[in-house]
């Protein structure tokens, strides 16, 4: 339970008598009540101790105000300084109290000590509220703000501890002294502080203590001035949070790196007190040797890995895997796990390392380029479908790419949906191997002859009548199936649509359509149809041999019309 301060004098001195300085002032005139004067132990009572003080009556001192180890100790004729608190009593006899000559004496002790700044050891007896009970000789009072240069969170673990102390208020009238601490741990923190001042030099070690830490470094306690420890200047390697290098009370030794006098600003390092690491990378880490490292963070496009402390190597994501595409590395890796690597190129100024984790296993595009031959044909999986091809996986786990446009030599394939499915097992053939982009690409329609190196050609002639079924309609056109893997195109310029009529108004897939071959291109590989010039080929002919009728029935009307004349001559020559 907390006690309120005690006041550092007793009952005897209440309120309504003098002040100290008035009883003090009294003991300089000898034999008057209210003063004290130096007399002669005489004799030592039960009750009382006699002394004699040059007065006409001798005075007694009651033996209750002497502790045990002083009556034990005292003897007749030993000096005693006493105050004097009655000039007679009934009997005749001086009423003296050494306890208060001892408490006036030790008052104007301390009002000198508070005057002259004094440091005094001083006991802490006990808490209260504010501060603590302070015994240096009377009771005095230390606020808490006073007990330490910084907050102090357990003040009960200082009791019955004694520190150095300075008198930093004095008040007779009322009985009252604080004393702080803090005022000596200041002059003390000032005065080492000006001999670390005048000794500190750029370039030279020191030792200090961690006083603080933020999120961007801590500050060392170098003697009476604070040094920052950079972040960046505590480890060669990544360091996250300085609390990973430093707590608060370590005792640490450090480099000045700069000094500016004129602002009292230290700048500190750590790491300095170790050779750069990064000097010698080449020679020690040279391109193409595998070293062992562990993963000390992870990022979307790859992980850091520490080879050894103050060194970190980037293992970018396009170089984690051979085949895999690699997304985010969290995939395959974990901070804390033991890797393999192997150095892939090292810019010492930068102070950046370039690792690879696929380089520590064999290319598996090495073994595609002796095992496949371009022109071979291979197995796989269809294992995606895109708008411009189809993926197929190897077993070797590379995927080779069958583009659209070598899905089929006569069709126009518009998605490959129309010849793969996803997870079906089919056949490609090596077209083209780029070891250095790490590219397949494979080729389905040449899994068969070219029908347009012969077949077509000579299948196929421009000007012919041709039937077939519509298989596809596009804005552009109408496609054609003429026979099984050939397809002709009917452009719609050539569809013979009247005014703004629209192709799919009058085509319908799957019915059959005859149309005239009007182009037949090898190198293109496209045949062209035409259902106008068909059409017109159709009425041409028509009007061709309406023609020939026409003249075949004027050529019999003229051989008619020649013979009558004949025949009306002949017969009217006959006539009599």
């Amino acid at each position: 339970m907390e006690q309120p301060i005690a006041t550092p004098v007793e009952e005897a001195l209440a309120n309504d008598e003098p002040s100290l300085d008035e009883m003090y002032e009294e003991s300089f005139r000898p034999f008057t009540e209210r003063s004290v004067v130096e007399g002669e132990v005489i004799n030592i009572g039960k009750d009382h101790v006699l002394v004699d003080i040059g007065y006409k009556s001798e005075g007694m001192v009651s033996v209750r105000e002497l502790t045990e180890q002083e009556l034990e100790d005292l003897k007749v004729g030993d000096r005693m300084l006493v105050f004097i608190e009655q000039k007679e009593n009934h009997e005749g006899n001086l009423i003296l109290s050494k306890e208060k000559a001892d408490k006036m004496k030790v008052w104007k002790e301390l009002e000198k000590w508070y005057h002259d700044e004094v440091v005094i050891e001083s006991r802490i007896v006990s808490r209260i509220k504010g501060g603590m009970i302070v015994d240096i000789g009377v009771k005095a009072f230390l606020p808490g703000s006073q007990v330490n240069l910084h907050p102090v969170r357990d003040l009960d673990a200082l009791i019955g501890k004694t520190f150095p102390m300075k008198i930093i208020k004095f008040n007779h009238q009322r009985g009252s002294i604080v004393v702080s601490r803090r005022v000596v741990l200041e002059e003390a923190r000032a005065i080492k502080r000006k001999d670390t001042l005048a000794s500190l030099e750029e370039g030279q070690f020191v030792d200090g203590t961690v006083k603080n830490i933020t999120a961007y470094g801590a500050f060392i306690d170098l003697g009476g001035i604070d040094g920052l420890l950079h972040i960046t200047d505590m480890s060669w390697g990544r360091v996250t949070h300085p609390a990973e290098i430093c707590v608060v009370g370590d005792k640490i030794n450090v480099r000045v790196l700069k000094y500016d006098r004129e602002n009292s600003r230290v700048s500190l390092g750590l790491k300095q007190r170790s050779e750069d690491p990064w000097i010698h990378m080449s020679e020690k880490y040279p391109v193409g040797i595998r070293h062992t490292g562990k993963v000390v963070s992870l990022a979307d496009y790859g992980a850091f890995v520490e080879l050894e402390p103050g060194i970190e190597g980037l293992v970018h994501v396009s170089e984690m895997s051979w085949t895999q595409e690699i997304r985010h590395p969290s995939k395959i890796l974990s901070v804390g796990s033991q890797i393999e690597v192997t150095v892939l190129h090292v810019d010492k100024d930068g102070r950046k390392i370039s690792l690879g984790t696929k380089q520590t296993e064999p290319n598996p595009w090495d073994l595609i380029e002796r095992k496949y031959a371009v022109g071979a044909t291979i197995p796989g999986k269809v294992k995606s479908l895109t708008d411009f091809g189809a993926f197929i996986g190897l077993e070797e786990g590379i995927d080779g790419l069958i583009h659209i446009s070598d899905m089929s030599w006569t069709k126009h394939i518009r998605h490959p949906s129309e010849i793969f499915k996803k997870g079906s097992q089919t056949e490609a053939v090596v077209l083209k191997i780029d070891r250095e982009k790490e590219r397949l690409s494979l080729g389905y329609k040449q899994l068969t002859a070219n029908p347009w190196d012969e077949f077509i050609p000579s299948r196929y002639h421009v000007g012919e009548i041709s039937k077939g079924r519509i298989s596809k309609i596009t804005d552009f056109g109408i496609f054609v199936e003429l026979e099984e893997g050939v397809e002709g195109l009917i452009h719609v310029s050539e569809a013979d649509l009247e005014g703004s009529a629209k192709i799919e108004d009058h085509f319908t897939v799957d019915t059959e359509v005859e149309a005239k071959l009007i182009k037949v291109d090898t190198v293109e590989r496209k045949i062209a149809l035409s259902i106008r010039e068909y059409r017109q080929g159709i009425e041409r002919e028509q009007i061709e041999t309406f023609n020939q009728t026409q003249q075949v029935d004027a050529e019999n009307s003229d051989d008619t019309a020649t013979e009558t004349p004949i025949e009306e001559k002949t017969d009217g020559e006959n006539i009599p």
